[in-house]
């Protein structure tokens, strides 16, 4: 360990196995767990993920002090990694990845045992939340609680089955319908409540945080559903000394766009409107082909430029700039997502210009790593000390999850200065300002 991490937290040493629960079996675990087996075995490179491929600074850049963010804080090897999954249908990963399409044969053949050995266990789900999909392999129960106690007794038997010292858990299931915030998820008490009552408001995903925070594992939400972000589950967390994050993995579209409105920005150049339009062929293009599943995506792809750009803070450039997201069902793309963008812009003296992205990108490619990074991290928030909602890891979300009342960070470069100094400060190194004035007293 790196000298100073006697001043910061006491982290508890990533000792023995730890479980990674995916809720969901579908391209994005797949291509998670598929590609950790290939990297333990050393024929594939865990390009994409911080965790494993980044570095941090510390001190003065003069110090030359560059370790591996693995090498710095005490991260669960990948050796150590264990996997485990709920999903709609019974196909165990093995033959999930070759139905998801996203990665060659070859690649699934050179890890078909440790794939095969993951089968899912049965689904909380509700057909109303995600209405393209009929599954299969589900739970029935006598109320939503019930669901929620075999999720917990799940949990339970993973653990000691599988001989696991931690869990974590990291919905990578599809997007459910839009759903506001109502009173049966404004207090643990009344969601407690509504949970025996089975309220119709209470959507799977929040079962399964229920779950998982009740049970003390770590909880991350890939998908944009309301599930962490409610008091009631916040509440838990707390109760629980529970880290929590969210929402909605940052791969394609937008992650171009929280590259380049910064940039916009930073440059105090004008925006006129930003259209989007995505056409994907996988299960999650097929679940958002449902207008109540994508008015759940909208929500949180739209929200990301206006944070960004604060109209209000800079009316001249940004005010009433329009912004157009389409996603649409194709399904010869498979999950060779294409996220096309046209960005009408002006500058000095008001001239008019453009910008085009056409980003032919692999949707579950980029959200392996996230996914991965994830666990590790909120593993890690977990043994040292750390609860509730983890606003650091914002770097990885759409619609990063904050403290009541606090305007998100959507910034990528900020959200990177946030992650990496809070890993400084959980190891008691010096926090980097980027000042740098010191260099020339």
């Amino acid at each position: 360990m790196d000298q100073g991490h006697k001043k910061g937290l006491d982290i508890a040493p990533a000792d023995g196995k730890l479980g990674i629960l995916l809720v969901g079996l579908g391209a994005v675990s797949t291509t998670l767990i598929a590609g950790v087996e290939a990297i333990k075995r050393g024929i594939a490179e865990p390009i994409g993920s911080l965790t494993q491929m980044g570095t941090i600074r510390l001190g003065k850049r003069t110090d030359d002090r560059v370790p591996a963010i693995k090498d710095l804080v005490p991260l669960t090897p990948l050796d150590d990694v264990i996997f485990g999954a709920w999903d709609i249908f019974p196909d165990n990963a093995f033959e999930a990845a070759m139905k998801a399409g996203v990665l060659e044969r070859a690649l699934i053949d050179q890890v078909s045992e440790p794939l095969a050995s993951v089968e899912p266990m049965p689904a909380v789900f509700e057909q109303n939340f995600v209405k393209r999909l009929h599954g299969t392999n589900i739970k029935s129960g006598s109320s939503k609680m019930d669901l929620a106690e075999q999720l917990m007794a799940d949990i339970a038997r993973f653990k000691d089955e599988k001989g696991c010292s931690r869990l974590v858990m990291v919905w990578a299931a599809s997007t459910e319908i839009f759903l506001e915030e109502a009173e049966v998820h404004l207090s643990l008490d009344a969601f407690e409540r509504g949970l025996y009552d089975s309220d119709p408001r209470i959507a799977p995903s929040m079962i399964y945080a229920y779950a998982a925070v009740r049970s003390g594992v770590p909880f991350a939400n890939g998908a944009p559903n309301l599930t962490l972000d409610i008091p009631a589950i916040t509440e838990l967390a707390e109760r629980e000394r529970v880290p929590i994050c969210g929402k909605d993995f940052k791969t394609g579209q937008t992650l171009m766009k929280t590259i380049l409105a910064p940039g916009l920005k930073a440059r105090m150049l004008g925006l006129e409107g930003w259209y989007s339009t995505n056409i994907l062929g996988n299960r999650d293009g097929e679940v958002l082909d449902d207008p109540e599943n994508f008015r759940t995506k909208e929500e949180s792809k739209l929200s990301v430029l206006e944070h960004i750009l604060q109209p209000d803070v800079y009316p001249e450039l940004y005010k009433d700039f329009a912004h157009v997201v389409r996603i649409n069902y194709y399904p010869p793309r498979g999950d060779n997502k294409e996220g096309w963008d046209n960005i009408d812009t002006f500058g000095w003296l008001g001239y008019k210009m453009q910008i085009k992205i056409d980003f032919l990108c692999r949707d579950s490619i980029l959200a392996a790593p996230l996914a991965l990074d994830l666990a590790l991290f909120m593993d890690l928030a977990k043994r040292a000390g750390m609860k509730g909602i983890q606003e650091w890891l914002s770097f990885y979300f759409k619609a990063p999850q904050t403290a009541p009342g606090l305007y998100p960070e959507h910034d990528l470069f900020i959200q990177l200065m946030k992650l990496k100094n809070t890993l400084r400060y959980i190891c008691g190194e010096e926090l980097i300002t980027h000042l740098g004035l010191e260099y020339y007293d």
